[in-house]
């Protein structure tokens, strides 16, 4: 099925097939403004099988590792965070991306943060991004769209009109109002799903007051193993600030291990707590 997890024996696992795209590891990579990798980071996650690679618009080692790998592009999908809104910006912006990563096509472009339906109207009415960014995947200079939003039931809406070939949304063991909202409409049209702040900035490593006796906070590994249990989703995206995180990272795919039914209980129970005590994101 497509956008659906799978390995060699057809069941839940380390790669995702998706239309347009190919086949994805379900770890994906990522940096943003307070995290950094070097290019040989980015080669070693790449070695152990990870090749969905999320950049952010940032002059930084993902940027730089994409750069000088063009001659193995065929290897590795990079998605891109796109910030346009008209059709007259979107030229300017994919053409400056295509330049900056030194490539000819861009695997998934997405939307980014797409908050409100105006916006979205803004995007594909007449004179929108869309006539551009769509004129592109005809051309196959863009292979995907995508959208990210944190408003769930907006996005799947959206995702449902047949303009989007994925999402990228929140989802973790704390935010888990994606499997009602959202995991529903992409799967009945097999949209593949992107999850973001899968260890909701770091507060599901943490132990909090109502934790029971003996119990220890999951892992960044176990927090991303268990948002890859959801079938629903195609690509945890992971963003580690340096050689030691993406370490830890890793270990989920070297080889690939998924959590027991008892592990995954555990830590959706943490998420409970860590959601009553951390603050009032949905």
């Amino acid at each position: 099925m497509s956008g659906q997890a799978v390995d060699g024996a057809g069941q839940a696992g380390q790669f995702s097939d998706w239309p347009q795209v190919g086949r994805v590891c379900r770890l994906g990579l990522a940096t943003r403004g307070n995290t950094s990798l070097e290019p040989e980071d980015v080669e070693h996650a790449v070695g152990q099988g990870v090749n969905y690679l999320n950049w952010c618009r940032h002059e930084d080692g993902l940027q730089e590792w994409i750069c000088q790998s063009g001659f193995r592009r065929d290897q590795f999908h990079v998605a891109v965070q796109f910030f346009s809104r008209s059709a007259s910006e979107a030229r300017e912006e994919l053409s400056a991306c295509l330049d900056q990563l030194r490539t000819d096509y861009i695997d998934v472009l997405t939307y980014y943060y797409v908050e409100s339906d105006s916006e979205w109207e803004q995007i594909v009415s007449r004179g929108g991004a869309a006539e551009t960014v769509e004129a592109a995947r005809a051309d196959g200079v863009v292979r995907s769209i995508g959208l990210t939003s944190h408003q769930r039931r907006l996005a799947a809406g959206w995702a449902g009109t047949g303009r989007l070939d994925s999402l990228m949304i929140r989802y973790n063991a704390a935010h888990r109002g994606a499997e009602q909202d959202v995991f529903p409409e992409t799967g009945s049209r097999e949209i593949p799903v992107v999850a973001f702040t899968c260890l909701r900035w770091g507060e599901l490593l943490k132990s909090t007051p109502d934790d029971p006796a003996g119990f220890r906070p999951p892992s960044a590994a176990d927090c991303y193993r268990w948002v890859l249990c959801q079938p629903a989703v195609s690509v945890a995206l992971a963003a580690p600030d340096g050689r030691k995180e993406l370490d830890e990272v890793l270990s989920i795919v070297s080889p690939w291990q998924e959590l027991s039914l008892l592990e995954q209980s555990a830590i959706r129970d943490h998420g409970d707590r860590v959601y009553r005590h951390g603050g009032s994101f949905p």
